[in-house]
């Protein structure tokens, strides 16, 4: 415990540099005002800015990119509890009763509720962060190739079969991105792979162009044609804001059961967002003498989803920086900007890049103090951006994703890249196909080809390294363990679905 305190003050002396410090700040900034606006969000800013990056030092664009990322689930709570509008899926539970009390003339208390159950949540996410890691540096240096190999196997299977929709969708997509991964030079034989003859594509994919094609330029094909969202209840003071003794009182115990919730939910890797918020809403109702009030204003039904989804924000970054396997999409996306400035994720990173990892963690409270105190003066500002017409929105964001994909290396065949990746994002968006497991190949499939080539040549060619290692078992168990769920979960559907009457499906 000593140590881990000490660690938490390197890691405050870290994140309190004057630039450090300022980054985390933008970072979270910008992230509150993207999760309240519509048809934006973490996904697509960090997307759009993660060429930025590329000409900053590692500790201010981890912290900035970071910031984005919790940032944007306060904003998100915003425009959910205010509009009836979750700009984040994982805020669309927060609906249910936050939209209600802002009809009923309590939507200031609900986001007072919100913020307080926000802050408390990402705390206990934060310490649960502190004192888990000195475990994981007692098992860093039990980790070679193999144990590697294994995980990020693991890591692949639980993003593709875990993400919504048909898990084979998922499986696919997962090979796609894995396909974009392994595009370029072979770094052990020089051998150009998936080039078609284009020396631009000695270099491989360009990540930014991947993500911001798939998610930003995608998402505006799709939503191009959106109605101009109505705020005629778009109205708040910061006196509005000061929830009753009664209200805090009530919120207390969903408060403690959401925090639970998310912090299990974001130790467990390939599990996102939005299904933790759901179970938590779900827990309260069961648990409420009067589940049948729910829905129509209850306090509870927005303290537990909240702090559901900013427990999990916090503790997601557990398997995301030591085991390499991301909660989400954004997570993902963190991994691999990661990997862009040469930093590999795993159980010693702990050590070997300290400044990053505790700098990140003492930034978390900071941010969320941050947040805290900022947001009650600047929600009439977030309110007033809400206004801002999707027609102008939509165009200017396309011309600054366009010109940061070009800035990263002067190319225009990067542009390129990006409007071909942009429809195909749109064209899976419509087919129903998850697009954040594209991510998760392009970022997981290199490491774990380089890994399994390097066992193999320690091995001098023997599979059985494999099996032999126990940690490596352990995670291939891992592996079969979630092949079995999702086979067990089709065939059961398959027993439920109701038998194809005579005379259908061409049976006479």
């Amino acid at each position: 415990m000593e140590h881990s305190l000490l660690d938490l003050w390197y890691g405050f002396g870290v994140a309190l540099q004057p630039a450090h410090l300022l980054w985390a700040v933008f970072g979270v900034l910008l992230g509150n005002m993207v999760g309240v606006l519509p048809g934006l969000g973490a996904l697509t800013t960090i997307s759009m800015l993660l060429p930025l990056t590329y000409a900053m030092a590692p500790v201010p664009a981890i912290l900035m990119l970071a910031g984005i990322f919790y940032g944007s689930q306060y904003g998100g709570a915003i425009g959910a509890i205010l509009l009836n509008l979750p700009s984040h899926p994982p805020h669309a539970v927060t609906c249910l009763d936050g939209y209600p009390m802002t009809r009923a003339g309590r939507g200031g208390a609900a986001l007072g509720v919100t913020m307080l159950a926000s802050f408390f949540a990402a705390s206990v996410g934060i310490v649960v962060m502190i004192f888990l890691s000195p475990y994981l540096v007692r098992i860093a240096f039990k980790f070679g190739p193999a144990e590697v190999s294994s995980i990020m196997l693991l890591g692949l299977l639980a993003g593709a079969t875990m993400s919504r929709g048909s898990p084979l969708k998922g499986v696919a997509m997962t090979l796609f991105g894995m396909m974009c991964g392994v595009v370029g030079t072979d770094v052990n034989t020089g051998v150009l792979r998936l080039t078609f003859g284009m020396a631009s594509l000695s270099d491989g994919v360009e990540l930014g162009a991947l993500c911001m094609g798939l998610f930003a330029i995608a998402d505006f094909l799709v939503t191009v044609n959106r109605e101009q969202v109505v705020t005629q209840h778009a109205r708040m003071s910061m006196r509005d804001m000061r929830p009753t003794r009664a209200e805090l009182r009530r919120s207390l115990l969903p408060m403690l059961r959401g925090t639970l919730v998310g912090t299990l939910f974001g130790a467990i890797p390939g599990t996102g967002p939005t299904i933790t918020t759901f179970i938590a809403y779900a827990l309260e109702r069961k648990v409420s003498r009067h589940p049948e009030r729910f829905g129509s204003g209850l306090i509870e039904g927005v303290a537990a989803p909240e702090a559901a989804s900013h427990s999990k924000t916090q503790v997601d970054f557990i398997p995301t920086l030591t085991l390499g396997i991301p909660g989400d999409a954004v997570m993902a996306l963190l991994l691999g900007a990661l990997i862009l400035k040469g930093i590999e994720p795993g159980p010693q990173l702990i050590t070997a890049h300290r400044d990053i990892f505790w700098g990140l963690v003492a930034s978390f409270w900071i941010g969320n103090v941050l947040l805290l105190v900022l947001n009650v003066p600047l929600i009439g500002v977030w309110v007033r951006l809400l206004r801002v017409p999707y027609r102008l929105l939509v165009p200017a964001a396309v011309f600054f994703t366009c010109i940061g994909v070009y800035s990263g290396r002067n190319s225009l065949f990067d542009v390129g890249e990006l409007a071909v990746f942009g429809v195909l994002g749109a064209v899976f968006l419509v087919l129903e196909f998850p697009i954040s497991p594209i991510i998760l190949g392009y970022v997981l499939g290199p490491l774990l080809e380089e890994n399994f080539r390097r066992a193999l040549l320690l091995s001098r060619g023997h599979l059985g390294v494999f099996l032999h290692r126990p940690i490596s078992a352990g995670f291939l168990a891992a592996c079969c363990l979630v092949l079995g769920v999702q086979l067990a979960s089709w065939l059961r559907r398959l027993r439920m679905a109701p038998p194809l009457a005579a005379g259908e499906g061409g049976v006479p």
